[in-house]
């Protein structure tokens, strides 16, 4: 049965009591727009070496913030204490920063306009709660893991991991919204090691089980993961990779499976369609980027089978929320059109500069001790609308690739030259899978890569990949994000053979 019900714990907090103390607090100081967040974060992390505990730990984290605009000039501060008189000193500190910077403002702020939302709530998908599980229980589970690879010929060493967090979060604004959210998500990861002590070398393979928002239902059994096919066959695709040839550079034809490409849509296409860069009012982590205002609408960011929306309201997504830290409503909204580059990812502020009627609900504070500022939501590639299989794509290609799970990956500060590697490599020939090949690299530019994609597989080949640790800002804040993308066929595009090109460095 989903989950539906807030924890009990964090609705007996003080919300409504904070709120009406903060609110009323800055607007008596002057300010004209304020809202305050209560957030909690609960995090779990457990790693075992060789079925060995190296690390269980679960972290806390609870507060309050409140952000201000007066004279047309934000102003924030936050407390870890939840009192009606604290959130009311913490609302006066507010204005107090704003004024303070109000001459240093050139650009006053105003915020899109956004329906209320009073006394609304919404809970994540998922089953399980994971911190409703015993430690013990999730050592056990990845220990039973651990010991069916280490008992396979030629793995030596086992890595098994998870992560959770469960945030919590209610939101009010001097609009009158107020809002409750829980959301919970798992990030399961196995890593099998093959050691070649003649040599001094080793490979790995790691599964291909993604970040999730889901609970502990992800990792227990079958239910939501293969993880009984998948810890079977992962020790003769290591053993395989051990052996294989390396791989011959040059102009290639690329099937890509949505475990490697989720990668490549988050870094080629997720942040260069953060307003915020575009216009170069963030650089930090990633830089800014090559798709700026000019090229909206104007743009041939792909080929005509190319479709990638944003959304925060799709199902187990990592940045899947019912109202941003702006409360603003999730939806989703189509970021490249066959193939045309047609919008951005906004904020309240950016929407009202766009002259946009509304943000598309990208704002986002990793703790209550960080000003919310625009984050990803969940950018996918569309499937085609036939079904067409991977095999279907893999037929197409006469010598290529086939590119199974992400790994390191490089890009640069325009989000425009790049490369990325992968888990596994298999040669394709005459349309068929020949075995595994290694020192893999596909190189390439934004524009010309996703204007080299000739098909995308059906939605039978779509899955959800994404990261749990996708940096930004200064301080650096981090937020979870899924990619959705189907299998895909890419013509002539550049591969590296990187022992060779290690070898030149």
């Amino acid at each position: 049965m989903v989950v539906t019900v807030i924890d009990a714990d964090f609705l007996a907090l003080p919300r409504h009591e904070l709120a009406d103390a903060a609110l009323s607090a800055a607007r008596a100081a002057g300010a004209s727009y304020a809202d305050l967040r209560v957030h909690r974060i609960t995090a779990e992390i457990v790693q075992l070496r060789d079925g060995e505990l190296e690390t269980a730990v679960i972290t806390r984290e609870l507060g309050l913030a409140v952000r201000v605009i007066v004279a047309g000039t934000w102003g924030f501060a936050s407390h870890a204490a939840l009192t009606p008189q604290v959130a009311a000193d913490t609302a006066r500190q507010a204005v107090e920063v704003a004024t303070a910077l109000a001459d240093l403002n050139a650009e006053p702020i105003e915020l899109a306009d956004e329906p209320v939302y009073a006394d609304a709530a919404w809970v994540s998908s998922y089953r399980i709660d994971p911190f409703e599980v015993p430690t013990a229980d999730k050592i056990a589970v990845l220990g039973e893991y651990s010991g069916r690879l280490l008992a396979a010929d030629g793995v030596d060493h086992v890595s098994a991991g998870m992560n959770a967090v469960k945030e919590q979060s209610f939101y009010a604004d001097t609009f009158g919204s107020s809002i409750t959210q829980q959301r919970v998500r798992v990030m399961p990861t196995l890593d099998a090691i093959s050691v070649d002590p003649a040599a001094g070398g080793f490979e790995s393979m790691r599964t291909l089980a993604p970040p999730m928002g889901r609970g502990w239902e992800a990792l227990v059994d079958d239910t939501v993961w293969d993880w009984t096919a998948e810890l079977a066959e992962l020790p003769d695709l290591l053993a395989e990779k051990t052996k294989a040839p390396s791989v011959d550079a040059g102009p290639t034809d690329l099937v890509i499976d949505p475990t490697n490409l989720w990668l490549t849509i988050h870094e080629s296409i997720g942040h260069a369609t953060e307003y915020d860069r575009a216009i170069g009012y963030e650089a930090a982590y990633a830089g800014t980027s090559f798709a700026t205002p000019d090229k909206l609408g104007v743009l041939q960011y792909g080929s005509p089978v190319m479709t990638v929306t944003a959304d925060r309201t799709q199902e187990h997504g990592l940045a899947t929320v019912g109202y941003d830290d702006e409360g603003v409503a999730a939806g989703s909204w189509d970021l490249v059109r066959d193939g045309l580059f047609v919008g951005y990812q906004l904020d309240r502020v950016f929407a009202r500069r766009m002259g946009q009627a509304r943000s598309n609900g990208c704002s986002y504070a990793d703790s209550p001790h960080h000003v919310p500022i625009q984050r990803m939501a969940n950018v996918s590639l569309a499937p085609a609308d036939e079904d067409i299989s991977t095999a279907d794509l893999i037929s197409r290609v006469a010598d290529g690739l086939y590119i199974v799970g992400d790994k390191s990956w490089s890009i640069d500060m325009q989000r425009y030259n790049f490369q990325f590697t992968g888990q596994r490599f298999f040669r394709i020939r005459d349309g068929r899978l020949d075995g595994q090949v290694r020192d893999v690299a596909y190189q390439s530019t934004t524009t010309d890569f996703w204007n080299s994609m000739e098909a995308v597989g059906g939605a039978s080949t779509w899955r959800l990949g994404g990261a749990f640790n996708c940096g930004k800002a200064q301080p650096g804040q981090v937020a979870a994000v899924s990619h959705g993308c189907p299998s895909a066929l890419f013509r002539g595009v550049t591969v590296l053979n990187t022992k060779t090109e290690g070898a030149h460095s």
